[in-house]
Protein backbone atom coordinates (compact mmCIF):
# COMPACT_ATOMS: atom_id res chain seq x y z
CA UNK A 1 0.00 0.00 0.00
CA UNK A 2 1.32 3.62 -0.93
CA UNK A 3 0.86 6.65 0.64
CA UNK A 4 1.85 8.93 -1.88
CA UNK A 5 -0.48 11.44 -3.22
CA UNK A 6 -3.97 9.45 -3.39
CA UNK A 7 -4.01 8.95 0.35
CA UNK A 8 -5.65 4.82 -0.71
CA UNK A 9 -4.97 4.33 -4.30
CA UNK A 10 -6.30 0.77 -3.97
CA UNK A 11 -9.84 2.14 -3.25
CA UNK A 12 -10.44 4.80 -5.58
CA UNK A 13 -12.92 2.79 -7.51
CA UNK A 14 -16.10 1.15 -6.57
CA UNK A 15 -18.53 2.81 -3.59
CA UNK A 16 -17.60 0.50 -1.11
CA UNK A 17 -14.52 1.34 -0.75
CA UNK A 18 -15.22 4.94 0.37
CA UNK A 19 -17.51 3.61 2.99
CA UNK A 20 -15.26 1.65 4.56
CA UNK A 21 -12.28 4.34 3.78
CA UNK A 22 -15.22 7.42 5.63
CA UNK A 23 -15.34 4.52 8.77
CA UNK A 24 -11.42 4.20 9.14
CA UNK A 25 -11.16 7.78 9.07
CA UNK A 26 -14.38 8.24 11.83
CA UNK A 27 -12.76 5.51 13.78
CA UNK A 28 -8.93 7.48 13.82
CA UNK A 29 -10.98 10.99 14.82
CA UNK A 30 -10.42 10.38 18.40
CA UNK A 31 -6.67 9.61 19.00
CA UNK A 32 -6.06 12.41 16.33
CA UNK A 33 -7.92 15.10 18.54
CA UNK A 34 -6.27 13.45 21.35
CA UNK A 35 -2.96 14.37 19.69
CA UNK A 36 -4.06 17.54 18.18
CA UNK A 37 -4.61 18.79 22.23
CA UNK A 38 -2.33 21.20 23.36
CA UNK A 39 0.75 19.68 25.33
CA UNK A 40 2.29 21.31 28.51
CA UNK A 41 6.04 22.53 27.29
CA UNK A 42 8.72 20.22 28.20
CA UNK A 43 11.83 21.95 29.88
CA UNK A 44 15.04 19.74 29.66
CA UNK A 45 17.55 19.77 32.55
CA UNK A 46 20.26 21.36 31.01
CA UNK A 47 18.14 24.39 29.23
CA UNK A 48 16.89 27.51 31.69
CA UNK A 49 13.72 28.88 31.63
CA UNK A 50 12.74 31.59 29.41
CA UNK A 51 10.60 34.80 29.30
CA UNK A 52 9.57 36.87 26.33
CA UNK A 53 11.51 39.49 26.86
CA UNK A 54 14.44 40.67 28.43
CA UNK A 55 15.74 44.13 29.56
CA UNK A 56 12.30 45.24 28.41
CA UNK A 57 13.58 45.46 25.28
CA UNK A 58 14.88 42.18 23.66
CA UNK A 59 12.16 39.30 22.53
CA UNK A 60 13.28 35.69 21.75
CA UNK A 61 13.66 36.79 18.62
CA UNK A 62 16.49 39.30 18.59
CA UNK A 63 19.50 38.04 17.31
CA UNK A 64 21.75 39.24 20.04
CA UNK A 65 19.87 37.34 23.00
CA UNK A 66 19.10 34.16 20.69
CA UNK A 67 23.08 34.39 20.37
CA UNK A 68 23.73 35.06 24.45
CA UNK A 69 21.23 32.37 25.00
CA UNK A 70 23.35 29.64 22.87
CA UNK A 71 26.37 30.66 24.60
CA UNK A 72 24.77 29.99 27.79
CA UNK A 73 22.89 26.83 26.94
CA UNK A 74 26.48 25.60 25.62
CA UNK A 75 27.68 22.88 27.49
CA UNK A 76 31.26 24.04 27.01
CA UNK A 77 30.81 27.51 28.33
CA UNK A 78 29.65 25.96 31.83
CA UNK A 79 32.24 23.96 31.64
CA UNK A 80 35.14 26.82 30.96
CA UNK A 81 33.35 28.93 34.00
CA UNK A 82 33.83 26.11 36.21
CA UNK A 83 37.96 25.92 35.09
CA UNK A 84 38.00 29.40 35.58
CA UNK A 85 36.42 29.19 39.31
CA UNK A 86 38.64 26.12 40.10
CA UNK A 87 42.32 28.17 38.32
CA UNK A 88 41.05 31.18 40.52
CA UNK A 89 41.39 29.26 43.49
CA UNK A 90 44.49 28.41 42.98
CA UNK A 91 45.45 31.70 42.58
CA UNK A 92 43.99 32.85 45.52
CA UNK A 93 45.50 29.76 47.65
CA UNK A 94 49.45 30.54 45.93
CA UNK A 95 49.01 34.18 46.54
CA UNK A 96 51.25 35.16 49.70
CA UNK A 97 50.37 38.66 51.32
CA UNK A 98 53.12 40.24 52.74
CA UNK A 99 53.10 43.39 55.81
CA UNK A 100 53.38 46.97 54.50
CA UNK A 101 52.07 46.40 51.31
CA UNK A 102 55.24 44.71 49.93
CA UNK A 103 55.04 41.89 47.09
CA UNK A 104 57.29 39.89 44.62
CA UNK A 105 57.24 38.47 41.40
CA UNK A 106 54.79 35.97 41.76
CA UNK A 107 52.08 38.22 43.54
CA UNK A 108 52.74 40.69 40.86
CA UNK A 109 51.85 38.28 38.21
CA UNK A 110 48.65 36.65 40.47
CA UNK A 111 47.60 40.14 40.95
CA UNK A 112 47.31 40.38 36.69
CA UNK A 113 45.41 37.10 36.36
CA UNK A 114 43.21 38.47 38.57
CA UNK A 115 41.81 41.21 35.71
CA UNK A 116 41.36 38.04 33.39
CA UNK A 117 38.80 36.99 36.06
CA UNK A 118 37.09 39.61 36.39
CA UNK A 119 36.50 39.96 32.74
CA UNK A 120 35.38 36.20 32.39
CA UNK A 121 32.86 36.49 35.43
CA UNK A 122 31.73 39.78 33.62
CA UNK A 123 30.88 38.43 30.86
CA UNK A 124 29.61 35.40 32.02
CA UNK A 125 26.73 37.72 34.13
CA UNK A 126 26.16 40.17 31.34
CA UNK A 127 25.03 37.27 28.90
CA UNK A 128 22.79 35.62 30.94
CA UNK A 129 21.76 39.21 32.21
CA UNK A 130 20.40 39.03 28.45
CA UNK A 131 19.54 35.60 28.17
CA UNK A 132 17.08 35.77 31.20
CA UNK A 133 16.27 39.30 31.77
CA UNK A 134 17.65 40.45 35.38
CA UNK A 135 14.78 40.97 37.84
CA UNK A 136 11.04 41.99 37.15
CA UNK A 137 9.65 38.10 35.61
CA UNK A 138 9.79 34.58 37.12
CA UNK A 139 13.73 32.75 35.71
CA UNK A 140 15.20 36.02 35.57
CA UNK A 141 18.77 35.98 36.74
CA UNK A 142 18.42 37.19 40.19
CA UNK A 143 15.31 35.16 40.88
CA UNK A 144 17.97 32.61 41.50
CA UNK A 145 19.70 32.50 44.97
CA UNK A 146 22.89 30.93 43.52
CA UNK A 147 23.31 33.91 40.51
CA UNK A 148 22.44 36.35 43.28
CA UNK A 149 25.55 34.95 44.84
CA UNK A 150 27.55 34.89 41.62
CA UNK A 151 26.36 38.65 41.16
CA UNK A 152 27.47 40.04 44.57
CA UNK A 153 30.93 38.43 43.93
CA UNK A 154 31.40 40.43 40.35
CA UNK A 155 30.00 43.49 41.97
CA UNK A 156 32.61 43.42 44.37
CA UNK A 157 35.18 42.46 41.95
CA UNK A 158 34.50 45.26 39.92
CA UNK A 159 34.18 47.70 42.51
CA UNK A 160 37.84 46.49 44.28
CA UNK A 161 38.87 46.82 41.04
CA UNK A 162 37.94 50.32 39.87
CA UNK A 163 39.04 51.96 43.53
CA UNK A 164 42.25 50.71 43.49
CA UNK A 165 42.63 52.23 40.67
CA UNK A 166 41.67 55.32 41.47
CA UNK A 167 43.67 55.49 44.71
CA UNK A 168 41.52 57.31 46.64
CA UNK A 169 42.61 58.25 50.59
CA UNK A 170 41.46 56.98 53.44
CA UNK A 171 39.84 54.11 52.05
CA UNK A 172 41.13 50.34 52.46
CA UNK A 173 40.80 48.90 49.36
CA UNK A 174 41.80 45.62 50.91
CA UNK A 175 38.71 45.31 53.49
CA UNK A 176 36.85 44.95 49.82
CA UNK A 177 39.54 42.83 48.14
CA UNK A 178 38.91 39.74 51.41
CA UNK A 179 35.55 38.97 49.80
CA UNK A 180 37.52 37.10 46.90
CA UNK A 181 37.47 34.41 49.30
CA UNK A 182 33.69 33.85 48.47
CA UNK A 183 34.09 33.10 45.07
CA UNK A 184 35.01 29.45 45.42
CA UNK A 185 31.37 29.23 46.50
CA UNK A 186 30.50 29.54 42.99
CA UNK A 187 31.47 26.29 42.51
CA UNK A 188 28.25 25.41 44.50
CA UNK A 189 25.85 26.92 41.71
CA UNK A 190 27.65 25.33 39.03
CA UNK A 191 27.89 21.72 40.28
CA UNK A 192 24.22 19.88 40.96
CA UNK A 193 25.92 17.98 43.61
CA UNK A 194 27.39 20.35 45.31
CA UNK A 195 23.76 21.94 45.79
CA UNK A 196 22.31 19.32 46.48
CA UNK A 197 24.58 18.95 49.46
CA UNK A 198 24.43 22.72 50.66
CA UNK A 199 20.19 22.36 50.15
CA UNK A 200 20.63 19.03 52.51
CA UNK A 201 22.44 21.43 55.48
CA UNK A 202 20.34 24.47 55.23
CA UNK A 203 17.23 22.17 55.20
CA UNK A 204 18.26 20.90 58.31
CA UNK A 205 19.37 24.09 60.10
CA UNK A 206 15.58 24.14 61.86
CA UNK A 207 16.11 20.23 63.32
CA UNK A 208 19.90 21.02 64.02
CA UNK A 209 18.52 23.90 66.42
CA UNK A 210 16.72 21.38 68.33
CA UNK A 211 19.33 19.36 68.63
CA UNK A 212 21.89 21.89 69.83
CA UNK A 213 18.61 22.57 72.60
CA UNK A 214 19.09 19.13 73.68
CA UNK A 215 22.56 19.40 74.21
CA UNK A 216 22.06 22.52 75.89
CA UNK A 217 19.78 20.72 78.45
CA UNK A 218 22.34 17.74 79.11
CA UNK A 219 25.31 20.02 79.42
CA UNK A 220 22.82 22.30 81.97
CA UNK A 221 21.78 19.46 84.12
CA UNK A 222 25.40 17.67 84.52
CA UNK A 223 26.70 21.17 85.15
CA UNK A 224 24.11 21.73 88.20
CA UNK A 225 24.89 18.14 89.30
CA UNK A 226 28.92 18.69 89.29
CA UNK A 227 28.58 22.11 90.74
CA UNK A 228 26.74 20.19 93.70
CA UNK A 229 28.88 17.40 93.86
CA UNK A 230 33.03 18.36 92.93
CA UNK A 231 32.54 22.33 93.75
CA UNK A 232 35.51 23.98 95.56
CA UNK A 233 37.28 20.22 95.47
CA UNK A 234 40.37 20.80 92.65
CA UNK A 235 42.13 23.74 94.75
CA UNK A 236 43.85 21.48 96.94
CA UNK A 237 47.25 19.93 96.03
CA UNK A 238 50.65 19.26 97.99
CA UNK A 239 52.66 22.13 99.48
CA UNK A 240 55.03 22.45 101.93
CA UNK A 241 53.82 24.19 105.09
CA UNK A 242 56.70 26.15 106.37
CA UNK A 243 57.38 27.67 102.61
CA UNK A 244 54.46 27.09 100.51
CA UNK A 245 56.42 25.75 97.63
CA UNK A 246 54.58 23.05 95.40
CA UNK A 247 55.78 19.30 95.40
CA UNK A 248 55.29 19.34 91.43
CA UNK A 249 55.97 21.28 88.47
CA UNK A 250 52.54 20.41 87.18
CA UNK A 251 50.80 19.71 90.35
CA UNK A 252 47.59 17.59 90.56
CA UNK A 253 44.61 17.65 93.24
CA UNK A 254 44.64 15.89 96.18
CA UNK A 255 42.67 15.24 98.69
CA UNK A 256 41.35 13.06 102.18
CA UNK A 257 39.37 10.69 101.00
CA UNK A 258 40.50 6.88 101.24
CA UNK A 259 40.61 6.21 97.68
CA UNK A 260 42.06 10.12 96.97
CA UNK A 261 45.74 11.02 96.04
CA UNK A 262 47.49 11.45 99.42
CA UNK A 263 50.98 13.53 99.69
CA UNK A 264 54.03 11.30 100.20
CA UNK A 265 55.34 12.44 103.58
CA UNK A 266 58.90 12.47 102.20
CA UNK A 267 58.12 13.95 98.75
CA UNK A 268 60.55 14.47 96.19
CA UNK A 269 62.99 16.08 99.04
CA UNK A 270 63.88 13.47 101.46
CA UNK A 271 67.44 14.42 102.21
CA UNK A 272 65.98 17.89 103.51
CA UNK A 273 63.04 16.32 105.60
CA UNK A 274 60.53 18.39 103.83
CA UNK A 275 56.59 16.45 104.95
CA UNK A 276 53.91 17.90 102.24
CA UNK A 277 50.92 18.58 103.01
CA UNK A 278 47.22 18.61 101.14
CA UNK A 279 45.91 22.12 101.48
CA UNK A 280 43.48 24.76 98.93
CA UNK A 281 45.09 28.01 100.55
CA UNK A 282 48.11 27.63 97.88
CA UNK A 283 49.40 29.53 94.89
CA UNK A 284 48.27 27.02 92.30
CA UNK A 285 45.04 28.27 91.01
CA UNK A 286 43.56 24.34 90.06
CA UNK A 287 43.97 22.50 86.69
CA UNK A 288 44.17 23.96 83.43
CA UNK A 289 45.33 27.81 85.05
CA UNK A 290 41.92 27.49 87.10
CA UNK A 291 39.88 27.13 84.31
CA UNK A 292 38.35 23.26 84.96
CA UNK A 293 36.69 23.24 87.80
CA UNK A 294 32.86 23.37 89.02
CA UNK A 295 33.19 25.91 91.38
CA UNK A 296 30.64 28.10 89.60
CA UNK A 297 27.91 27.21 87.00
CA UNK A 298 29.65 28.92 84.20
CA UNK A 299 32.98 26.94 84.26
CA UNK A 300 31.00 24.09 85.02
CA UNK A 301 29.38 24.13 82.21
CA UNK A 302 32.70 24.82 80.27
CA UNK A 303 34.23 21.93 81.76
CA UNK A 304 31.01 19.46 80.82
CA UNK A 305 31.28 20.71 77.27
CA UNK A 306 34.67 19.93 77.24
CA UNK A 307 33.97 16.41 78.63
CA UNK A 308 31.18 16.15 76.06
CA UNK A 309 33.59 17.36 73.29
CA UNK A 310 35.94 14.42 73.97
CA UNK A 311 38.72 16.67 74.51
CA UNK A 312 40.76 15.43 77.64
CA UNK A 313 37.74 14.28 79.74
CA UNK A 314 40.22 11.46 81.02
CA UNK A 315 41.95 13.79 82.48
CA UNK A 316 39.46 15.71 84.17
CA UNK A 317 38.01 12.47 85.33
CA UNK A 318 41.45 11.21 86.61
CA UNK A 319 41.47 14.57 88.62
CA UNK A 320 38.30 14.52 90.12
CA UNK A 321 39.43 10.69 91.21
CA UNK A 322 42.18 12.25 93.02
CA UNK A 323 40.17 14.99 95.11
CA UNK A 324 37.50 12.99 95.95
CA UNK A 325 38.08 9.38 95.45
CA UNK A 326 37.69 6.96 92.83
CA UNK A 327 34.97 4.98 93.69
CA UNK A 328 31.72 6.50 92.33
CA UNK A 329 33.24 9.81 90.12
CA UNK A 330 33.75 7.50 87.14
CA UNK A 331 29.59 7.32 87.18
CA UNK A 332 29.38 11.03 86.45
CA UNK A 333 31.78 11.24 83.73
CA UNK A 334 31.49 8.46 81.41
CA UNK A 335 27.07 8.52 81.41
CA UNK A 336 27.95 12.18 80.45
CA UNK A 337 30.32 11.15 77.51
CA UNK A 338 27.91 8.28 76.21
CA UNK A 339 24.85 10.62 76.37
CA UNK A 340 26.55 14.06 75.63
CA UNK A 341 28.79 12.66 73.02
CA UNK A 342 27.94 9.35 71.77
CA UNK A 343 24.53 9.67 71.59
CA UNK A 344 23.24 13.47 71.53
CA UNK A 345 25.84 14.64 69.47
CA UNK A 346 25.80 11.78 67.02
CA UNK A 347 22.38 13.06 66.37
CA UNK A 348 23.85 15.79 64.14
CA UNK A 349 25.18 13.19 61.74
CA UNK A 350 21.68 11.50 61.79
CA UNK A 351 19.73 14.63 60.90
CA UNK A 352 22.41 15.94 58.14
CA UNK A 353 22.50 11.90 56.69
CA UNK A 354 18.59 11.99 56.51
CA UNK A 355 18.02 15.40 55.28
CA UNK A 356 20.77 14.37 52.84
CA UNK A 357 18.89 11.42 51.50
CA UNK A 358 15.83 13.87 51.01
CA UNK A 359 17.15 16.33 49.04
CA UNK A 360 19.18 13.40 46.54
CA UNK A 361 15.42 11.77 46.46
CA UNK A 362 14.17 15.07 45.12
CA UNK A 363 16.67 15.73 42.75
CA UNK A 364 16.16 11.99 41.37
CA UNK A 365 12.37 12.16 41.52
CA UNK A 366 12.81 15.70 39.67
CA UNK A 367 14.79 13.84 36.81
CA UNK A 368 12.63 10.98 36.80
CA UNK A 369 9.49 12.77 36.31
CA UNK A 370 11.19 14.53 33.38
CA UNK A 371 12.11 11.55 31.21
CA UNK A 372 8.84 10.46 32.35
CA UNK A 373 7.25 13.06 30.80
CA UNK A 374 9.47 12.95 27.85
CA UNK A 375 8.98 8.95 27.12
CA UNK A 376 5.03 9.66 27.85
CA UNK A 377 5.20 12.61 25.03
CA UNK A 378 6.98 10.25 22.80
CA UNK A 379 4.56 7.33 23.51
CA UNK A 380 1.60 9.20 22.68
CA UNK A 381 3.11 10.29 19.27
CA UNK A 382 4.04 6.69 18.78
CA UNK A 383 0.65 5.36 20.14
CA UNK A 384 -0.98 7.83 16.93
CA UNK A 385 0.95 7.07 14.49
CA UNK A 386 0.24 3.02 15.48
CA UNK A 387 -3.51 3.73 15.52
CA UNK A 388 -3.31 5.71 12.05
CA UNK A 389 -1.58 2.34 10.36
CA UNK A 390 -3.77 -0.15 12.14
CA UNK A 391 -7.13 1.95 10.68
CA UNK A 392 -5.34 1.85 7.31
CA UNK A 393 -4.08 -2.15 7.83
CA UNK A 394 -8.44 -2.69 8.66
CA UNK A 395 -9.56 -1.47 5.52
CA UNK A 396 -6.76 -3.23 3.98
CA UNK A 397 -8.82 -6.16 1.84
CA UNK A 398 -8.46 -9.58 2.53
CA UNK A 399 -5.77 -12.09 1.22
CA UNK A 400 -7.69 -14.05 -1.67
CA UNK A 401 -5.76 -17.20 -0.83
CA UNK A 402 -7.11 -17.25 2.83
CA UNK A 403 -4.42 -19.31 3.78
CA UNK A 404 -2.11 -18.80 6.93
CA UNK A 405 1.13 -19.72 7.15
CA UNK A 406 0.88 -23.04 10.10
CA UNK A 407 3.69 -24.89 11.60
CA UNK A 408 3.83 -28.10 9.81
CA UNK A 409 2.32 -31.12 12.21
CA UNK A 410 4.64 -33.50 11.15
CA UNK A 411 8.04 -31.49 11.85
CA UNK A 412 6.41 -30.63 15.28
CA UNK A 413 5.88 -34.64 15.59
CA UNK A 414 9.42 -35.38 14.59
CA UNK A 415 11.02 -32.45 17.31
CA UNK A 416 8.73 -33.54 20.05
CA UNK A 417 10.13 -37.05 19.29
CA UNK A 418 13.55 -36.12 19.08
CA UNK A 419 13.23 -34.21 22.60
CA UNK A 420 11.55 -37.45 24.07
CA UNK A 421 14.56 -39.60 23.43
CA UNK A 422 16.77 -37.06 24.23
CA UNK A 423 15.17 -36.95 28.00
CA UNK A 424 15.16 -41.16 28.38
CA UNK A 425 18.56 -41.48 27.36
CA UNK A 426 19.48 -38.70 30.26
CA UNK A 427 16.73 -39.55 32.87
CA UNK A 428 15.82 -43.35 31.77
CA UNK A 429 17.75 -45.32 33.96
CA UNK A 430 15.84 -46.65 37.03
CA UNK A 431 19.03 -45.78 38.97
CA UNK A 432 19.36 -42.37 38.46
CA UNK A 433 15.69 -41.61 39.48
CA UNK A 434 16.03 -43.94 42.58
CA UNK A 435 19.52 -41.29 43.18
CA UNK A 436 17.23 -38.39 41.96
CA UNK A 437 14.46 -38.97 44.84
CA UNK A 438 17.18 -39.64 47.56
CA UNK A 439 18.89 -36.38 46.55
CA UNK A 440 15.58 -34.13 46.22
CA UNK A 441 14.19 -35.77 49.44
CA UNK A 442 17.71 -35.22 51.13
CA UNK A 443 17.92 -31.66 50.21
CA UNK A 444 14.47 -31.08 51.32
CA UNK A 445 14.79 -32.68 54.90
CA UNK A 446 17.90 -30.39 55.51
CA UNK A 447 16.50 -27.76 54.52
CA UNK A 448 13.74 -27.65 56.89
CA UNK A 449 15.89 -28.56 59.49
CA UNK A 450 18.34 -25.23 58.44
CA UNK A 451 15.17 -22.91 58.08
CA UNK A 452 13.78 -24.47 61.78
CA UNK A 453 13.95 -22.94 65.13
CA UNK A 454 15.55 -25.16 66.59
CA UNK A 455 18.53 -25.32 64.52
CA UNK A 456 18.55 -21.23 64.49
CA UNK A 457 19.08 -21.39 68.51
CA UNK A 458 21.49 -24.76 67.92
CA UNK A 459 23.50 -22.19 66.01
CA UNK A 460 23.39 -19.79 68.39
CA UNK A 461 24.79 -21.82 71.48
CA UNK A 462 27.54 -23.17 69.08
CA UNK A 463 28.50 -19.82 68.15
CA UNK A 464 28.66 -18.93 72.18
CA UNK A 465 30.29 -21.89 72.54
CA UNK A 466 32.82 -21.10 70.05
CA UNK A 467 32.95 -17.52 71.54
CA UNK A 468 34.07 -19.06 75.10
CA UNK A 469 36.51 -21.33 73.92
CA UNK A 470 38.22 -19.08 71.73
CA UNK A 471 38.32 -16.10 75.10
CA UNK A 472 39.45 -19.50 77.25
CA UNK A 473 42.95 -18.92 75.25
CA UNK A 474 45.59 -17.52 77.32
CA UNK A 475 49.44 -17.18 77.77
CA UNK A 476 51.06 -20.31 79.12
CA UNK A 477 47.67 -22.50 79.34
CA UNK A 478 48.43 -26.71 79.21
CA UNK A 479 48.49 -28.53 76.00
CA UNK A 480 45.82 -30.65 76.97
CA UNK A 481 43.81 -27.24 76.71
CA UNK A 482 45.10 -26.47 72.84
CA UNK A 483 44.14 -29.59 71.81
CA UNK A 484 40.45 -29.54 73.14
CA UNK A 485 40.66 -26.04 71.61
CA UNK A 486 41.53 -27.22 68.24
CA UNK A 487 39.15 -30.13 68.13
CA UNK A 488 36.78 -27.92 69.36
CA UNK A 489 36.86 -25.52 66.41
CA UNK A 490 37.41 -27.81 63.64
CA UNK A 491 34.01 -29.77 64.72
CA UNK A 492 32.35 -26.70 65.30
CA UNK A 493 33.17 -25.60 61.54
CA UNK A 494 33.11 -29.20 60.05
CA UNK A 495 28.81 -29.21 61.39
CA UNK A 496 28.44 -25.73 60.33
CA UNK A 497 29.75 -26.48 56.49
CA UNK A 498 28.08 -29.61 56.04
CA UNK A 499 24.57 -28.34 57.57
CA UNK A 500 24.43 -25.38 55.47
Amino acid sequence: MTLNGDPFPAYSDGGGSNDQLQAAVQANQDPTKKRQQPRKPLRQSNIVERNERSLLCLTLQNPIRKACISIVEWRPFEYLILTMICCNCIALAVYQPYPAQDSDTKNTILEQIEYLFIVVFTVECVLKVIALGFLLHTGAYLRNAWNILDFIIVVIGLVSTVLSRMNIQGFDVKALRAFRVLRPLRLVSGVPSLQVVLNAILRAMVPLLHIALLVMFVIIIYAIIGLELFCGKLHSTCVDPATGQLSQREPSPCGFAASAYHCDVTGHMANMGVKWQCQSNTSWMGPNNGITNFDNFGLAMLTVFQCVSLEGWTDVMYWVNDAVGREWPWIYFVTLVILGSFFVLNLVLGVLSGEFSKEREKARARGLFQKFREKQQLEEDVKGYMDWITQAEDIEPVNDDGEDEQPNGEELDEEGEEKQEITARLCGSVRWKRFHTWNRRSRRGCRKLVKSQTFYWLVIVLVLLNTLVLTSEHYGQQLWLDNFQSWFLSLFHVIHVILR
